[in-house]
Order: C-alpha cells, then structure tokens, then sequence
C-alpha cells in the first residue's frame, strides 16, 4: 500500500531520487556572463574605495604616529630635563645637610647652642655680674674720694703742721 504523498513525491524524483534542475527560471549563460563582469566591477569599486579609504586613514594614523614620536621625544627631554633638576636639589640639599651639621657643631663647640630657657640664665647670671661690679666700681669710686679728700686734709694739715713748724722755728731762733 502506498499513500499519495509517497506517490507525489516518488513522481518528482528521477535517477536516483535526484532533483532535476528546474529550468523555467534560469537565464542564458551569455546574460548571466555578462551580469557577472558587472557585479565584479562593483565589487572592484567598492573594493578600490575602501582600500583608498583605508590608504588615506593609514596616512593619517602614520603622521599622528610621526606627531606623537615627536611629542614623547619632547616629554623624554623634559622628564630628563626634570630628573637632572631633582638630582641638583637632591646634592644642593645634601650639601645644605652637611653645612648645617657643621654650623650645629661649631655653635655647640663655641657654646651658642643653648635654649632661649639657658640664655635668659646666662643673661641673668651676666647681669648679676655686670651689676656687682658697677657695685665694687662705685664703692672704689667713693673710696677713691674719700682717700682723695683725705689726701688733701692731709696735705692740707701738712702745710699747716709746716707753716706751725717754721713758725716755731722762727720763735725758737728769736729766744
């Protein structure tokens, strides 16, 4: 027994069940022949503007390539440039470290490192001394006056005691 289906779809097939071409839609080999060359050359074109397009992006990207070599030559000298002014601070401030050691142990050495606490103290201790001696400079002073005016009550009393003394002498001569 053999259904319609089968039998519909046994007709359609020949040699083998292989589908035959089916002719009613094709064209001449001379058109499709002559449509090919067309799509080719369509192709072609398009083909030709895209390499042009890319040929000019290209040319772009190899200047802004060519630009951007030029600028990291520019930032490398600069960075450089940079790094030999670090390096000249850096040594500038070593050489200050070490100058400032040098003055810090000269300032100990010459007794000028001391807290603001220490020189009011020594300041004080100064004073004290400055105003004791001023004290003895006066008291030698008035000293120094008294001797005087007793020096000359002295020479004063001296050349009375010689004006006495010839006076006497002169008596002593008239008797």
């Amino acid at each position: 027994m053999v259904t319609p289906e089968y039998n519909g779809w046994f007709r359609k097939r020949v040699n083998d069940n292989v589908l035959r071409p089916n002719l009613k839609d094709t064209r001449p080999m001379v058109e499709q022949l002559q449509i090919a060359p067309l799509e080719l050359e369509i192709i072609k074109q398009d083909f030709e503007k895209k390499s042009s397009e890319l040929g000019k992006k290209i040319k772009q990207l190899e200047e802004e390539k060519m630009h951007l070599r030029l600028d990291v030559d520019v930032q490398r000298s600069e960075a450089e440039k940079w790094r030999k002014g670090k390096s000249k601070a850096e040594e500038d401030l070593d050489s200050l470290k070490t100058d400032y050691k040098k003055l810090r142990l000269s300032i100990r050495t010459a007794g000028l490192g001391k807290t603001s606490e220490q020189w009011r103290h020594k300041i004080r201790e100064e004073k004290t001394k400055v105003d004791r001696r001023e004290r003895k400079f006066r008291e030698a002073q008035a000293q120094n006056k008294d001797l005087e005016k007793s020096l000359s009550e002295s020479r004063n009393e001296r050349g009375e005691l010689r004006a006495r003394v010839v006076e006497l002498e002169k008596s002593l001569h008239q008797y």
